[in-house]
This record gives structure tokens, C-alpha cells and sequence, in this order.
């Protein structure tokens, strides 16, 4: 109730006169994994706005821990809109969200996921992360490459607010389906492949969270 809301009430309408977001290609019905790029804090406000159905995120566990009543709020916010918290260290917290993840698939739904893992730092695609093959393995739900742009010019990284108004796009890209028994890092680099394809971001063959860290050496 929430979530609908938000998208058709409240955020949505505002979001959709101010930063005119346009949607092109289709989701199929039922169970898919909605595999995005992650250029702003605000993709996960346009992705959800312009996709046709109600999409499941998993959230890193900081936005759910915040002090005093703005933490409240923003843990109140994503909870509200069906985000998933996860503790990005691993351990039984991120396993215990990936199994939220396939019940929500295994309802029919639509799950959202970045393969990155974390904010683009300079605008590149980075290497994904393994967990987007696993679910999609798991599940044998097919996984949407998508690509958002212009995100990242509404809210660069670094700003609490958004600094100017663009306009939004976000583009679904043709389902990826994927034998049982395929490699999870092939599954992966396919998928941001197909994202890359999309977006037309400059590739780079290492994490995003090292370039973050510093390590820009690590694979």
C-alpha cells in the first residue's frame, strides 16, 4: 500500500513532471531479475518508478540502522518499499537475503538487484559481482539487463539532494535465460555485458567497491 503510494500519489507524479523519465523495451510477466547499472542513490527511485511492476530490492543494512529521526525516516522509507536489508560483509545476513530473494521470485515477482554491489565511483560499469548468477541459477527466473541513465547527473555521488534537473531514461534490455549447471561467473560477466550494451558505459575489468577502497589493482 506503501509502495502505491509512493509511486502513484505521492513521488511518482512529482518525479515524473520534474525529471520527464522515459522507459523503453518490456518486462515479461512473472518471476524476473531486474539487473540494473548503479550510477546515483536515486536509481533506486527511478527504476521502481518506470518499471510496470512492483520491484523487491535488496538494500545495503546502513540504510536501516540510521540514528535520531532522519535515520528513522530513511529506514521507514525502504521498508516501505519492500527493500530488502543485507549485510554486504557475508556471512548468514547476505545468504539470508538471497533466500528472501528466491521466495520472492518463487511468488512470481519482480526482484531488483545491482550487479556491481555498490554506486558506479566515476561514471564506468564495473565487474559484477556473483550473486545476480546464483539467484538467477537458483531460481531459473530470467534476469532483465537494465540500463539507467542520466541518474547520475540529477544526483552525482557525494550529494545528499539532487543537484539539477535531467532527464531520466531507463532502458529493459531482451530477458537472459540460463542453463542450471552454467558457470556463475560466466552468467555474470554475460549480464554486465548486456547491461554495458545498454547503458554504452566504458568497461572496467575490476570492482567497483575496490576503486572505492583504493585497490585499484585487484581483480
Amino acid at each position: 500500500m506503501f509502495f502505491s503510494l509512493l509511486k502513484h500519489v505521492l513521488l511518482g507524479p512529482l518525479l515524473r513532471i520534474v525529471f520527464r523519465p522515459k522507459a523503453t523495451g518490456t518486462v515479461p510477466d512473472g518471476a524476473a531479475i531486474l539487473a540494473s547499472n548503479h550510477l546515483s542513490f536515486c536509481d533506486s527511485l527511478f527504476l521502481p518508478l518506470m518499471a510496470p511492476r512492483k520491484v523487491v530490492f535488496i538494500g545495503k543494512e546502513e540504510y536501516f540502522i540510521g540514528a535520531g529521526l532522519k535515520g528513522r525516516l530513511i529506514a521507514a522509507f525502504f521498508r516501505g518499499v519492500g527493500t530488502i536489508p543485507v549485510d554486504r560483509r557475508g556471512g548468514s545476513d547476505a545468504a539470508d537475503a538471497l533466500d528472501t530473494a528466491l521466495r520472492v521470485l518463487g511468488q512470481g515477482r519482480l526482484f531488483g538487484i545491482y550487479p556491481e554491489g555498490t554506486r558506479s565511483p566515476d561514471g564506468r560499469l564495473y565487474r559484477g559481482k556473483t550473486g545476480v548468477a546464483r539467484l538467477a541459477l537458483a531460481s531459473g527466473a530470467p534476469v532483465v539487463p537494465c540500463a539507467l541513465i542520466g541518474t547520475d547527473r540529477v544526483q552525482p555521488m557525494g550529494h545528499r539532494m539532487p543537484k539539477r534537473i535531467a532527464r531520466v531514461e531507463v532502458r529493459f534490455g531482451e530477458p537472459l535465460r540460463f542453463a542450471e549447471d552454467a558457470d556463475p561467473r560466466a552468467v555474470t560477466d554475460e549480464i554486465i555485458a548486456a547491461i554495458q550494451k545498454l547503458s554504452g558505459q566504458e568497461y572496467v575489468d575490476v570492482y567497483a567497491a575496490s576503486v572505492k577502497n583504493g585497490d585499484r589493482a585487484r581483480p
